[in-house]
């Protein structure tokens, strides 16, 4: 039997060695003392972690999920090169200000947070679809915001500019996996990039010079 890819009930392949590269690429980065793991305690479809990275070289700390490359993302026909785009993970740069308890249950303060992660990671796995850059999402069907601690109501997946190459692109045997950043939006600012685009979203980022590291405090970008 092949332990690297495994199928659950339904059929579905998971690629375990996916998730054992991910941790050895962290760990050329980071101590694993540098390193919280926000364990889910039940998983009804794919297990998904997330770790929280803390830094002292950094002046930001790192939320990525863990186990979203578990399963392959169905690319459509006509994107070229489909397999560099078949795996990823998401992470949110975060100030160091923004604490979180040790436990995660959704309820605590910031959880939300997490959760944007947990529920960005699980959409394209739901949908049989996928996720890359200049895709976005939206918290709720109603544009509702992600919780009563934010404003946010959905996000955007965007390259890292914080990060290079060696660290947003590693290789799981001949498995490419790319980690992605997410960046919560406004529901004004989410209705201009569905009808603009990316490129103009991007433009009014650019104009801002808007970090990416996460502001909860952020200026809205039409306004």
């Amino acid at each position: 039997m092949n332990r690297d890819v495994l199928k659950d009930i339904n059929g579905e392949e998971h690629f375990y060695k996916n998730i054992e590269s991910f941790d050895r690429h962290l760990g050329q980065f980071f101590e694993d003392d540098e390193i919280t793991v926000f364990h889910e305690i039940v998983s009804l479809d794919f297990h998904l972690d997330v770790f929280l990275i803390n830094q002292a070289d950094h002046d930001f700390n790192i939320l990525i999920t863990s186990g979203m490359s578990l399963l392959k993302m169905n690319v459509p026909e006509g994107i070229e090169n489909p397999e560099k785009y078949q795996f990823c993970e998401l992470m949110v740069l975060l100030p160091k200000s923004i604490e979180f308890d040790t436990l995660y249950t959704g309820k605590e303060k910031n959880s939300w947070i997490i959760s944007m992660l947990k529920e960005a990671a699980r959409v394209p796995h739901y949908n049989e679809s996928w996720l890359a850059v200049g895709h976005s999402l939206q918290a709720t069907a109603d544009f509702e915001p992600y919780g009563e601690e934010t404003e946010f109501s959905g996000c955007i997946v965007l390259p890292s500019v914080t990060f290079d190459e060696e660290f947003t692109e590693f290789y799981s045997e001949d498995r490419q996996i790319n980690i992605y950043s997410l960046f919560p939006v406004y529901k004004n600012e989410l209705e201009y990039k569905v009808e603009n685009g990316y490129n103009k979203f991007l433009d009014l980022l650019i104009e801002a010079n808007t970090k990416e590291i996460l502001d909860l405090e952020r200026d809205n970008l039409l306004e």
